[in-house]
């Protein structure tokens, strides 16, 4: 025994020591100062970052203006956009429906939406619910998003046109994250409950937690005040877009939240779905979200920064490893919004980023705050993924590209006004051009806030002029098909951008 006290001595200041590494002290101070250099390192407007730890906002710090050149400063309470992280309440909301035993995870889709159809009939009779929920339907990643983008479609109207969409790839062998099968989602909980996906995270999950500066529409946010104002950028500057109303398709991204609010979202999550003594999610439901059903390659053969051993997705949320250490996270893109959630479960962790610009950090300020709370790396995130994005963007040389290949002193090979007419999409609906006042408009069916005017690029290819900004893309062209006689058939697009592909629009003409 007495041979025994001096190694369990020890024993216990080794383990000791283990305890006080994995659970270092934070110069809070010190975060704040890195935020407000990332901030102006990164040229962005302006974000607001949370911390949480073992149930508590233990950090909130706000950089920046609301908007680019104007006074007024954004704080914990200021309203962003937090898109696609809206797609764990999405999760969520199901998850209760599954325990009031309204749904079963592996439902049919059809035999709550009767209309509803992919690329092939028997994958449309098997898409189940988890299928829709991770990404694993066959389509491609943001395919079909040209159909709701800016449009005043409903989301059955949507849903209807989403069998046009090609097979990327083999049902439930790949991944490709579908915001249409969010809508799709969405569209189940209203026909189950009654009520729209808006209604039901109001009284499932934002009136339980507290979330009460939290909204769906940006009809409120005059009400709610204090919000950041959205940013496009074009030639390295800071450009206010308008809001984009996302209230009908919600379901995939449609929540304007705050980091006090967000913060409350992820205090839920981490102590697994309760609200002190109230279980708003059973045992089950956690795990069956949390759960890895769309897994994607790690390079094993190469180290990474994040010590990462596996990727994939589970119901509304990524599922990784962070230094060993299971990671539940998610990003959101809004128009000129990009924010990010990601939490440890086993550190009791979480960390929330919120910005109103297209060239964001929130991937360095996660990864900041994580790496000073669990003692993980020294590295300098800011700088390293600053320099990496600046590379990207000058590396991206699709525009420039196109522009060096105009050949000036063309001609078309139709007039003008053989272009004008009527064209259909299958996938959207009617495209319009007309001739006004001696310029050629186009003009979207159900999406006045891409009208343009074209003019002419070279041959039988035609600039857009979009009347407005937009945040994913600027620069675009479109070409005109003609058969052997001349006449006009169809139109291909080609609009450089990584989100909004309306090359698969495939507008053909139509007798009027």
């Amino acid at each position: 025994m007495k041979k025994l006290l001096p190694l369990l001595f020890i024993f216990l200041i080794y383990t000791t020591g283990i305890i006080a590494q994995s659970k270092p002290t934070v110069d809070l101070k010190k975060l704040d100062e890195y935020y407000a250099k990332m901030v102006k390192d990164w040229d962005i407007p302006s974000a607001t970052i949370g911390v949480v730890k073992d149930g508590k906002l233990v950090f909130s710090g706000s950089y920046g203006s609301l908007e680019q050149g104007k006074e007024g400063k954004p704080d914990k309470n200021t309203l962003y956009a937090i898109a696609s992280n809206s797609k764990a309440f999405t999760a969520t909301i199901i998850g209760m429906l599954v325990q009031e035993g309204k749904l079963n995870w592996d439902d049919k889709v059809k035999k709550h939406l009767p209309y509803f159809a992919l690329y092939d009939p028997w994958v449309s009779n098997e898409v189940t619910i988890r299928d829709i929920l991770s990404h694993r339907v066959g389509l491609g990643t943001f395919s079909g998003d040209v159909i709701w983008y800016k449009s005043n479609l409903t989301s059955e109207e949507i849903i209807k046109r989403v069998k046009h969409l090609p097979k990327k790839h083999d049902f439930r062998a790949g991944f490709g994250y579908s915001n249409v099968m969010y809508i799709t989602a969405g569209e189940i909980i209203k026909k189950v409950t009654g009520k729209s996906w808006g209604q039901n995270v109001q009284e499932r999950i934002l009136n339980p937690l507290g979330m009460n500066r939290t909204i769906s529409s940006i009809k409120k946010l005059d009400e709610k005040k204090n919000y950041a104002t959205p940013h496009a950028r074009e030639n390295n500057k800071n450009i206010p877009v308008a809001w984009v109303d996302w209230e009908e398709i919600g379901a995939l991204g449609g929540l304007i939240s705050s980091v006090e609010d967000v913060s409350k979202w992820m205090i839920f999550n981490l102590n697994h779905g309760r609200i002190g003594r109230d279980s708003l999610l059973t045992k089950e439901s956690r795990n069956m979200i949390w759960t890895p059903h769309n897994n994607y390659t790690v390079d094993h053969t190469t180290k990474n920064d994040l010590n990462r051993h596996f990727n994939g997705y589970g119901l509304g949320w990524g599922l990784s490893d962070y230094h060993g250490r299971l990671s539940v996270a998610h990003t959101g893109g809004f128009d000129g919004m990009i924010t990010a959630v990601t939490m440890i479960p086993d550190e009791n962790l979480g960390v929330v980023v919120l910005t109103n610009g297209m060239k964001s950090p929130i991937r360095a300020a996660t990864y900041y705050a994580l790496d000073q709370f669990m003692g993980t790396s020294t590295i300098d995130w800011s700088a390293k993924l600053l320099d990496k994005a600046n590379s990207s963007s000058k590396n991206d040389t699709r525009i420039s590209e196109r522009k060096e290949k105009r050949v000036l002193n063309t001609k078309p090979s139709v007039a003008p006004i053989a272009i004008t007419g009527t064209y259909i999409s299958d996938i959207y609906g009617k495209i319009k051009i007309s001739k006004v006042k001696e310029q050629l408009r186009m003009k979207f069916e159900h999406a006045p806030d891409l009208s343009a005017t074209l003019q002419h690029w070279h041959y039988d290819v035609w600039e857009i002029k979009w009347d407005k900004k937009h945040a994913w893309f600027n620069f675009g062209t479109v070409k005109f098909n003609t058969d052997n006689n001349l006449k006009v058939k169809s139109m291909d697009f080609d609009v450089p951008n990584d989100d909004i592909f309306f090359e698969e629009l495939k507008p053909y003409k139509v007798a009027e």
